[in-house]
């Protein structure tokens, strides 16, 4: 025989019928709990790395990879300094801004919005927002003319679209005949972008950076000078090179600084739930103990008829292994199919579930990302699997050595 005769043996105690169908019953729960575990893992992690993409991709499309501004009021040689930024060769882009907060006014209805001055040839280089435009382009921004794009959410909530006017109040003062006012001006409305999350498409308005100049009355100063590198994760590497290099004092910072929190927390939140999920793959794993235990318990006879044909106790033991880790494997093939199949279609079930329940899962009002991304990752499913098995294959050791520690004598005294 070209392969251990303890393979064959253990195969087909697991294929055959048995005198307690109450064993059947655990090994098929045995295994549908593993299953279960393994697809739920799969499906959450992969779902988690849709998030975490999506958050990567819509936070670090519209902020910056790095910025440099003036260490105090702002910026007087921008383009000097955007020069000297472009020739690292980790740079992609740069582009100048101006960013403050202000107040929208239509009619009755205000709203408070961070309000960002670019130049839109710069800008489209540096982010995304003139791929998301919904309604105008970005290049309808000129100088002088005093145009505005908002928002989807903002739009909505003002009640307004392209062509409409809005007041724009920014906080300082103005001198007048009749006291101080706040500083204000009315702008037209060019166009509507989406982002997809909430923070960008409700809080935030994009002018021309010269109507930001007159507005702020900063001359030819600017706040700083958005960056965007080939590689986001170097960016505090580059910030502190810069940082060195520019002649003067700047405060160079990086997106690490402001938005890393967000890829923390995600990534907490992944370690955390395969943690809780593994745990349903460990209960599973531990009716395979009780599973093998009644199953020793039933094949008393038989073990002790192995033993006189000359099995040596480890041939025993690895019998029930075999039997055992047979559950944990088909198991783990189970539910690591169904967990890639579901991965791999989450984004088309979960707009299907929506509609038959008549509720949205996920409200733009209340989270980041409106949709349920998913992103499977061969690294991950390998890991669960490797968990699985070992799980399944550690829950055979009491058993089978019970087994393997059966007397014959004893086993056949009352048979």
């Amino acid at each position: 025989m070209r392969h251990p005769y303890e393979l064959f043996v253990g195969l087909r105690y697991t294929r055959a019928k048995r005198r307690n169908h109450f064993i059947s019953f655990i090994s098929l729960v045995s295994m549908a709990g593993i299953a279960v575990g393994v697809m739920a893992l799969v499906v959450v992690l992969s779902v988690m790395n849709g998030f975490e993409r999506e958050l990567r991709t819509r936070i670090l499309g519209m902020a910056s990879h790095a910025t440099i501004s003036a260490f105090e009021g702002g910026l007087e040689d921008w383009a000097g300094v955007a020069t000297r930024a472009e020739s690292n060769p980790d740079i992609v882009a740069v582009a100048p801004y101006i960013q403050g907060e202000a107040m929208l006014r239509v009619g009755g209805e205000l709203s408070g919005t961070m309000i960002r001055g670019v130049l839109p040839d710069h800008e489209s280089r540096v982010s995304e927002v003139g791929r998301h435009m919904k309604a105008g382009a970005l290049e309808d921004l000129r100088p002088g003319e005093f145009r505005i794009v908002l928002g989807r959410e903002l739009a909505q909530a003002l009640g307004v679209g392209p062509g409409d006017k809005v007041d724009l109040m920014i906080p300082q003062a103005s001198v007048t005949p009749a006291g101080v006012l706040p500083r204000f001006r009315r702008f037209t409305v060019a166009g509507v972008f989406e982002i997809g999350m909430y923070e960008f498409d409700r809080g935030l308005v994009l002018i021309h950076l010269a109507d930001a100049q007159a507005l702020y009355r900063m001359g030819a100063q600017v706040t700083g000078v958005r960056l965007k590198l080939h590689d986001l994760f170097q960016a505090p590497r580059v910030a502190r090179e810069l940082a060195n290099e520019l002649p003067g004092v700047y405060y160079v910072s990086d997106w690490t600084r402001q938005h890393a929190n967000f890829f923390r927390a995600v990534r907490t939140e992944k370690m955390v739930m395969f943690i809780i999920l593994s745990l349903i793959v460990g209960v599973a794993a531990f009716n395979i103990v009780s599973t093998l235990v009644m199953v020793v318990q039933d094949k008393q006879a038989d073990i002790a008829i192995l033993r006189t044909l000359g099995a040596s106790p480890r041939s025993v033991l690895a019998v029930f292994m075999v039997q055992g880790s047979i559950i944990g494997i088909v198991g783990t093939v189970i539910g690591v199919g169904c967990g890639v199949l579901l991965a791999l279609n989450v984004e088309t079930l979960v707009p299907l579930l929506e509609a038959l329940m008549g509720q949205e899962f996920l409200s733009p009002d209340v989270y980041y990302i409106s949709d349920l991304p998913s992103e499977l990752k061969t690294a991950d499913v390998v890991k669960i699997s490797l968990l699985s098995l070992s799980l399944g294959l550690l829950s055979t050791v009491y058993p089978a050595w019970r087994a393997s520690r059966v007397q014959p004598a004893e086993a056949l005294r009352y048979e």
